[in-house]
């Protein structure tokens, strides 16, 4: 009897028990919260926004879904505005935030009436583009609809890893017509990365089944994408445009510039129509599509696609405002964009060379805006998603085998040779210092090692070497050449020295402080020397640098004057110490951006600070160093109210790939990594009243802001694991471990915190 009591009772023990982990690791449903319209626009066009999609993707997917709103889009970069009130159709590939253009494969647009090749109407025909509202589009993680009035057609569109589901369905039961474009590209006019459809080819399969393929060259070069749609009902008729020829019911065709209509009489059901992408082969496209949309329920595949969105939205958890948890949950949707894996299912990839790879993880990631993402975003994801931050190291160290040179802005396997350094570097480094297991470091080692000393058309280390100093006269972009290299081989140092390569380590670190050859004392600025040593004049810090033909990269001397992220105290010395460093702080962010100094690539300022722009990421944070943290405070509150909005203009330039959405999340929870690889994250000012981010293992840690308010932005005190906290930073090991950190705020700066331990340059 006592036996079948203890039976019972511990089968209600474990009922109770069950029910309760069942409750607990019930996955947030974080996705209400975002917004993908954020950053894609704003009504009058005139404010700036992050260039990013509204469209399905999946987490990190190879597909990305999206309306495009341009014929040839190149600005915003995405292929939508939210200032235009016209689509020209659906295709399968978009980047997100970037400043530059490619991709838009395979546009879809369905239409009624004649026949209609292009989007727009001229004199002898109307276009198949047409007129939509913003009142009946609607936007969420894995899905997008619009209604088209011209065609009083509703479109759904959803996602998976490698494929893409549209659903059509018409007012009217008349036939329509579907337009496949295998041109639609970017700008071709533009004058440089140009686009070019190389070849092209279309082949009728069956009444269900459309295959296609193109090669390109643009932004990335000779890129091959291959298609494979089918349908859930049967076209009764096919026309396909090749060159300016057009042939009925022809099964296949080849030509740079191809399209294909296909009509449907038959619109008493919904049409649904299911496409696989692939870089390799037909075969790639038809394994994708059979390994990840098996029929053609377009509801069941967006459900699933939405709840993996809520389980990765669901590795920080939240409580603030409504406004807060938009911007904050959008942002962790866009840094889940990019990277891409281009593998298919079967682990097939087109490598750099052009070559056929496998991959056993069946994981082969790229578009790595290296330039932008290596400060925050890849920072952030070693916390949060550690095992595919191991996968996109992975794949740069396979990009290295094949190449030679680790990734500097890498698309679709190809580099492009876009932005200077060679920031792959500090994230694999940072990886390195965090102990983050099932990653070859020495064979990483020797990927730094070699991306740090063979010259290419990105980075000319000879004359690096030769002059201590990049000359202007010999390359462009000299100024802010020099100083990134100099990050990069502080980088290389360290881990040098961890592996016990301490010749390597006395070489690289000696070259890290070669930033100090292009300081002027004179006049407290970081300024260009031509190859024999003489300052070029004339000398502008105002005067603002693209990419090329000038000193500083897409920023002026101001905003470079603050890159030393690695050797911050010495740097100090060199103004005469911690007051005057925070005296050119001061200057930096009161001194005002006239128009006429302005270039594209500079938005979002506050005095010289140029959100809009990475260079300017960590500045905010110095005051931190020189003791003065509430200044670091105060603009990084100012930087987080003021720059970012629910709205769709909400971002205060490009969003590249997920690095403006990361400063917000950092920043939001009080902290940032000015320095990206030495483990250290400095305080802000945080805005949440709490944030608990999901660690692996079960642990987790835990950010709680008392008395937070819009007057109340200063730190007042800190305690950690419930003891008092006299730092202004914190390290990884202290997160990672997992326990609680409590900010106390009031509304007077705390001037005690100049007692406060100031950030280390090193924590491992």
């Amino acid at each position: 009897m006592k036996k079948r009591q203890i039976l019972i009772v511990a089968a209600v023990l474990f009922t109770k028990l069950y029910s309760w982990s069942q409750l607990n690791s019930k996955v947030s449903e974080n996705s209400k919260y975002v917004n993908p319209f954020i950053g894609t626009g704003s009504i009058d066009s005139l404010s700036l926004s992050g260039s990013n999609f509204p469209g399905a993707v999946f987490p990190f997917g190879f597909v990305q879904l999206s309306p495009d709103t341009d014929a040839e889009p190149e600005d915003p970069c995405s292929g939508y505005d939210y200032a235009d009130n016209r689509i020209v159709g659906f295709s399968h590939t978009h980047l997100s935030g970037t400043g530059v253009a490619d991709l838009f494969d395979f546009l879809f647009m369905p239409f009624k009436g004649e026949p209609k090749w292009y989007p727009y109407d001229s004199e002898s025909e109307k276009g198949y583009s047409s007129i939509f509202d913003h009142k009946n589009e609607i936007a969420t993680p894995g899905y997008y609809s619009v209604f088209l009035d011209d065609q009083k057609i509703k479109v759904e569109l959803t996602a998976t890893e490698h494929c893409g589901i549209h659903r059509y369905m018409s007012e009217g039961k008349e036939p329509f017509s579907l337009i496949i474009d295998l041109n639609h590209s970017l700008d071709k006019k533009r004058p440089y990365w140009s686009c070019k459809v190389i070849d092209a080819q279309i082949k009728i399969i069956n009444n269900h089944i459309i295959e296609g393929y193109r090669t390109l060259t643009g932004w990335a070069n000779l890129r091959k994408v291959y298609f494979r749609a089918e349908f859930s009902k049967a076209f009764n008729k096919t026309e396909i445009k090749s060159g300016n020829k057009i042939y009925l019911d022809e099964k296949i065709a080849n030509h740079q510039n191809l399209k294909t209509i296909i009509t449907f009489d038959n619109n008493e059901e919904p049409l649904v129509v299911k496409v696989g992408i692939s870089s390799v082969s037909y075969e790639g496209a038809q394994e994708n599509l059979k390994a990840e949309i098996k029929d053609f329920n377009f509801n069941e595949i967006r459900a699933k696609t939405e709840n993996q969105w809520n389980k990765e939205l669901s590795v920080i958890e939240i409580e603030g405002t409504e406004e807060q948890k938009k911007i904050f949950y959008t942002s962790l949707y866009h840094t889940f964009i990019h990277p891409n894996n281009i593998a298919d299912v079967n682990g097939n990839y087109i490598n750099s060379n052009g070559e056929l790879r496998n991959s056993k993880e069946k994981k082969y990631y790229s578009t790595f805006s290296l330039w932008d993402t290596y400060r925050a975003e890849h920072p952030l994801l070693t916390i949060i998603q550690e095992k595919r931050s191991v996968d996109f190291i992975n794949s740069m160290l396979d990009h290295y085998m094949e190449y030679g040179y680790l990734p500097i802005w890498q698309l679709w396997g190809k580099e492009t040779y876009c932005m200077i350094g060679n920031h792959a570097i500090p994230v694999i480094v940072d990886a390195y210092h965090k102990k983050i297991p099932n990653i070859d470091y020495n064979l990483a080692y020797k990927a730094i090692n070699a991306s740090s000393t063979i010259s290419h058309q990105n980075s000319a280390f000879n004359i690096l070497e030769k002059y201590q100093y990049i000359p202007e006269d010999l390359e462009s972009q000299s100024v802010s050449i020099t100083l990134e290299i100099a990050y990069n081989d502080w980088c290389v140092a360290q881990m040098a020295k961890g592996l016990g390569y301490i010749n390597d380590y006395t070489h690289f670190n000696n070259r890290s402080e070669f930033y100090q050859n292009l300081f002027d004392y004179n006049i407290g600025f970081f300024r260009a020397k031509d190859s024999i040593g003489n300052w070029i004049e004339p000398f502008s810090p105002l005067k603002y640098g693209g990419n090329g033909g000038y000193p500083y990269t897409e920023g002026n001397a101001w905003q470079y004057l603050w890159y030393v992220p690695q050797d911050i105290y010495s740097f100090m010395k060199m103004f005469g110490g911690e007051k005057q460093f925070a005296d050119k702080l001061d200057d930096f962010f009161t001194l005002d951006a006239k128009p006429s100094d302005v270039n594209g690539n500079a938005s979002g300022f506050i005095g010289q600070y140029a959100h809009g722009n990475e260079p300017s990421h960590h500045i905010a944070y110095l005051y931190d160093y020189a003791g003065q943290p509430w200044k670091s405070q105060y603009y990084t509150n100012r930087i987080v109210n003021d720059l970012y909005s629910s709205k769709p203009s909400g971002y205060s330039g490009n969003e590249d790939c997920g690095q403006m959405s990361a400063w917000y999340i950092f920043s939001s929870m009080g902290f940032y990594p000015v320095n990206p690889a030495n483990n250290v994250y400095v305080f802000g000012s945080p805005q949440l009243n709490s944030a608990v981010i999901k660690l692996s293992k079960g642990k987790k840690f835990e950010i709680i802001t008392h008395e937070r308010s819009d007057e109340n932005i200063y730190i007042q005190k800190i305690l950690l694991n419930g003891k008092p906290y006299k730092k202004i930073y914190i390290k990884y090991q202290d997160i990672i471990i997992g326990g609680k950190i409590e900010f106390f705020m009031g509304s007077k700066p705390n001037r005690n915190m100049v007692n406060y331990d100031k950030p280390p340059l090193l924590s491992f």
